[in-house]
């Protein structure tokens, strides 16, 4: 531990001397304020006419209270509203949501009680404020009935007036269309329905860019929704003899591995073959849309892209870590030491940048020819320093930025560099927010990670239920969704499943995968009880859509989990190649002690990109057309409907009866 803090703090001098011409390149965006003794937060804001959230948005660590003569970052541009204009606030030209501005010692519940609304909606339509928690000073939309929240004009606080709710009209000429929006719709659905990007839908309606109210009036190409019809029309040709292929069925094939070699969901196959309702057969003879099979693509092939580097041509990648380093310079109160002690986010950072040196001191070693820059990204869950970095520095020359950090600063970073159609590598979020163009998520979204779980199932034609808590509404509807026909049973009000409930699901002719949907630890003990005292009869796996610490505590022995060979989905995997094991050699010579998650991470993500960018051909088509492996992360990119690419590449691992981790073929 001392070994990583002494090596820190030189990183930590070294990344202070390389940036400081950059760390103070946004200062014309805030001052500074040294706090006075007996100073609030509340006394600052009013001294600076801003908020107490404006201020904690670039303070954030004030939320635990501030000291005599810290050093606050004020937004400057607060600074140019001081001549006596009204006090304004959000609200809507079309439908009346109020704003509620957070007051000290308020929370979710007392504010919901006091506008009449359910935590739940007060909560959905403020999503910043439900992860960050509320901050004195912060507004907070009202939903006006169910979730709807207005789209956002300003309008003078006092007097309040009473607007209007749109509406069911829609305007029917000109160039456009028309739609209302109903409860449960998205932005996302809407345009897929009528043609359209979302991009587009945004562009012709400004208002809805960050929220969606129930019953508003959408403005919507029209020659889009002709196109779309007529690619409905043509799909529905493809019902005819012309438009389709005839495919002879191959041993191992499955109707699912079919539908995804031929890019056609199943239900759709086994309309176009009612045969296949009685089963599979070698040699069988089924029908499938030309027009999809033409352009349907087999799976990606995993490929050591290191063998093909060439140094042809000088290519450039930026790195954009949230080192922070101006508040420590700013900290007179705190050691580098005291920081390192207490600070996760300044070790998280520091760690995934090690491994990146070692990334790219791999890539010297084979050759490459890319150039690198680095910079702080100075960034927070509510900011960066991005917009900053950009607007300041050439990006003229850059092939592909990595980061940052947090997935609402990676947004803007694509949104900025969208137009000079520059790749942006997410390293770290796993969140699925706004896909744009360029934006590269490299970690599998958990949405993904549950899907490549219960695709293995798919693949397997075995026999598959799931055992899941009543309470897991959510996790039903999507395992109901990704796995047409899944059966399910429920535990009592104690957690407990009858053993011959679980018996009447088991079959005796194949592997039986049973799903286990619960953190009860009851459960787990009576299902798995059950299960063990069964495997005498049956073959017998238990599977997990996802690991949690439910699975850790000691009532739950390995060896139990063992003897089920539990099956799981992982975005990592334990790799003893020798090329790993240099690896973790080399890192421990050069910083004292083996790398940590967040090294191993920043290596991967750093290598897989220098790789691909050490081509022929360009990121964008390797990322296209060739998966890729690295120390413990797959990287198996998918371009979205809605624009960009998700990484879905995840292990499926089981416990073996030897005691080992495996990956399941």
């Amino acid at each position: 531990m001392i070994q990583r803090m002494k090596m820190k703090q030189i990183w930590i001098a070294f990344i202070a001397a390389l940036l400081f011409s950059g760390s103070v390149a946004a200062q014309g965006n805030y001052i500074k304020h040294t706090v006075e003794k007996g100073e609030t937060i509340t006394q600052i804001a009013k001294k600076y006419k801003v908020t107490p959230y404006d201020i904690y948005k670039l303070n954030p660590d004030a939320q635990n209270g501030v000291q005599e003569k810290a050093v606050l970052l004020i937004p400057s541009k607060s600074l140019k509203k001081q001549d006596a204009k009204p006090e304004v606030i959000e609200a809507s030209s079309k439908v009346a949501n109020k704003v509620h501005v957070v007051e000290p010692k308020e929370t979710f519940y007392s504010i919901s009680k006091k506008y009449k609304v359910s935590v739940e909606d007060l909560k959905k339509v403020n999503a910043d404020a439900n992860r960050d928690g509320l901050k004195i000073g912060q507004e907070l939309i009202i939903p006006l009935n169910g979730t709807a929240v207005a789209d956002k004009k300003e309008v003078k606080k006092e007097p309040k007036k009473e607007v209007k709710e749109v509406k069911d009209e829609a305007p029917k000429s000109g160039k456009y269309l028309y739609h209302i929006v109903k409860p449960q719709e998205t932005k996302y659905s809407i345009a897929k329905e009528y043609g359209m990007s979302l991009q587009q839908l945004e562009e012709l309606n400004p208002e809805v860019k960050d929220t969606l109210p129930v019953g508003f009036n959408l403005k919507l190409d029209k020659k889009a929704a002709v196109e779309k019809e007529k690619e409905v029309a043509k799909v529905e040709v493809a019902s005819t003899t012309e438009g389709l292929k005839e495919y002879e069925v191959q041993p191992k094939e499955t109707i699912y591995s079919l539908s995804k070699t031929f890019g056609i969901e199943e239900d759709k196959l086994i309309a176009l073959n009612p045969e296949l309702r009685d089963g599979l057969k070698i040699g069988m003879i089924i029908k499938v849309p030309a027009s999809v099979a033409e352009v349907a693509k087999k799976d990606k092939e995993y490929k050591d892209l290191t063998t093909k580097i060439t140094n042809k041509d000088k290519k450039e990648m930026v790195l954009l870590l949230p080192f922070n380093i101006s508040k420590i310079e700013d900290d007179s109160e705190n050691s580098i030491q005291d920081r390192l002690k207490t600070n996760k986010f300044l070790n998280m950072t520091l760690d995934f940048y090690s491994g990146a040196l070692m990334a790219i001191d791999s890539m010297k070693k084979l050759n490459g020819n890319v150039n690198i820059r680095i910079f702080d990204s100075k960034e927070t869950k509510t900011g960066s320093d991005v917009p900053n970095i950009i607007k300041s520095n050439n990006f003229s020359n850059t092939d592909v930025v990595v980061g940052p950090f947090f997935q609402s600063n990676v947004e803007v970073t694509a949104a900025l560099l969208e137009k000079n159609d520059i790749p942006v590598v997410s390293p770290m979020s796993k969140e699925s927010g706004k896909m744009y163009s360029n934006l590269f998520q490299s970690m599998p979204a958990p949405e993904y990670v549950k899907k490549a779980m219960l695709d293995f199932l798919k693949s397997k034609n075995d026999n598959v239920f799931t055992i899941i808590d009543s309470k897991r509404g959510s996790s039903k509807q999507f395992i109901n969704s990704n796995y047409s026909g899944m059966r399910f049973l429920e535990p009592d009000a104690k957690g407990l499943v009858a053993p011959e409930s679980i018996r009447g699901m088991l079959v005796k002719d194949k592997t039986n995968y049973i799903v286990l949907e619960t953190e009860r630890g009851a459960t787990i003990l009576d299902v798995t009880n059950t299960l063990l005292k069964e495997m005498e009869n049956y073959t017998i796996k238990l599977v997990l859509l996802e690991k949690t610490e439910a699975y850790d505590f000691d009532e739950i022995s390995s060896s139990r989990l063992m003897k089920l060979n539990l099956h799981y989905p992982s975005l990592s995997k334990d790799n003893d190649s020798p090329a790993v094991n240099n690896f973790f050699k080399e890192y421990k010579r050069q910083n004292n002690v083996f790398p940590n998650q967040y090294a191993v991470r920043g290596f991967d993500v750093t290598f897989d990109v220098l790789v691909r960018l050490s081509q022929r051909n360009k990121f964008e088509e390797t990322v296209e057309s060739t998966a890729t492996e690295q120390i413990e992360s797959k990287y198996k990119y998918s371009k979205n409907p809605s624009g960009g690419y998700s990484n879905k590449g995840v292990y499926i691992l089981y416990y073996d009866t030897d005691l080992t981790v495996k990956e399941a073929k």
